[in-house]
């Protein structure tokens, strides 16, 4: 019996135990078949389109990628390299450049057998300071408990393994912001001034908040930004680029054209110029081509793919907002719905009056200021600077999501629901 008549007679004795059970038809008896049987599927490589694979090239990011190694080259003559700072939105080739040189570092010093490690954390992964010393321990070869030890404990085992080991290290800490934001700047504070017996230990800080800089120490900021490197957002020729590549290798030959290359290109940089964003369409339009059984990838299934990613994304970001920011984002949709000025004065006197209402003590103007960014980083709003000469600088905030959108996944908090009465 071959491998086909194989499964044909599994399928059929699984439909047999159902109608058994009183299930008239198996629900995925259609899609097994259709999967078993297609022998040109559209996707090759599905990890080739995903964000967090580095690519063996990355167009568009030449100039990022020789400053990046300018910087963190001087491990080659087994001498510290300067602190260093990267800033952008998000999806604009922070992480994979750092990444990619970082590859290319640790096969030159493995090669030249140099006594430099290189460790990167993603802060909003580890969650914790004490996770994120975890991490430095097992890179320098120990063993400490998931929990139960003291931030100083860490530290000298740290520094301890790292002298006896004579090893000296470059810390990629990515998202960095995330945790500055939870536990404040102490852990940088010690890691600028940390050593390994004869080594060092240098930092790379990966940040989405462009105002990142503003909640640190002055002591700190001054040892930490030694370099920084800005990362401007991807034009949608630039996206393109980047989609024609990754489909070229990962997608069947023939299965994608330019006009929709072209569309997720210019939807991504429509938004923040975010090549996640165009990777995702990508992926997302290849999946739901592939479902309908298409032979190629047409704009309709691009138009559904950013249906099904923009539903789900602004459902899970807006619905684990935590209270004040759901606070400050009901304000500028507020504002923006009843026609007022959104501006900062504006957002934040409304989200005062929220507050009292619901007998909660509000944050300082300065800390809504860093809830709005994160809310324009998380792409729920839009932020311009607007200037009025001698009077002074604000920023009005632009809805980016429909404001019915927005009221609907709102609604299911008790609190807010309250401020939403009578609206539709």
């Amino acid at each position: 019996m071959d491998e086909r008549t194989k499964t044909f007679a599994k399928r059929n004795e699984y439909s047999i135990q159902m109608k058994l059970r009183g299930v008239d038809e198996d629900p995925l008896a259609d899609i097994l078949e259709r999967y078993g049987r297609q022998v040109n599927p559209i996707i090759i490589e599905h990890r080739l389109l995903r964000s967090d694979y580095v690519p063996k090239s990355l167009p568009h990011r030449v100039n990022q990628i020789r400053a990046v190694g300018h910087v963190l080259a001087a491990v080659l003559r087994s001498a510290k390299p300067s602190n260093l700072f990267l800033y952008g939105k998000t999806g604009t080739g922070k992480t994979a450049v750092c990444r990619y040189v970082v590859n290319r570092l640790e096969a030159e010093v493995s090669e030249r057998k140099a006594g430099t490690r290189f460790v990167y954390v993603n802060c909003r992964l580890a969650g914790t300071e004490y996770r994120v010393l975890a991490d430095l321990c097992a890179a320098a070869g120990v063993s400490v408990p998931f929990t139960g030890l003291s931030k100083g404990e860490l530290f000298r085992r740290f520094q301890t393994a790292s002298a006896q080991l004579n090893y000296s290290f470059v810390v990629v800490l990515d998202e960095v912001d995330v945790l500055v934001k939870d536990f404040g700047d102490d852990l940088l504070y010690e890691l600028t001034r940390s050593t390994t017996g004869p080594g060092w230990v240098s930092l790379v800080g990966i940040s989405n908040d462009l105002m990142f800089k503003e909640q640190l120490d002055p002591r700190v900021l001054s040892s930490l930004s030694e370099e920084e490197i800005v990362f401007q957002p991807y034009t949608a020729t630039e996206l393109a680029d980047i989609l024609s590549e990754r489909a070229e290798q990962a997608l069947r030959p023939g299965s994608v054209g330019s006009d929709v290359i072209g569309l997720c290109a210019a939807m991504a940089a429509a938004e923040h110029g975010d090549a996640r964003r165009a990777l995702d369409l990508l992926r997302v339009s290849a999946e739901v081509a592939e479902r309908e059984g298409a032979e190629r990838v047409e704009e309709h299934h691009v138009r559904k793919a950013q249906m099904l990613i923009e539903r789900g994304r602004v459902k899970e970001v807006v619905s684990s907002l935590p209270l004040h920011s759901r606070l400050v984002l009901l304000a500028i949709y507020l504002s923006s719905r009843k026609g007022l000025e959104t501006t900062s004065g504006t957002v934040y006197g409304m989200y005062r009056e929220f507050c009292g209402a619901l007998g909660l003590e509000p944050l300082t103007d300065r800390r809504v200021s860093t809830l709005v960014s994160e809310l324009d980083m998380l792409g729920i709003v839009a932020c311009e600077l607007v200037s009025y000469g001698r009077h002074g600088r604000t920023r009005k905030l632009k809805p980016t999501i429909s404001f019915n959108e927005v009221a609907e996944i709102l609604r299911n908090d008790e609190a807010l629901a309250l401020f939403l009465e009578g609206l539709s």
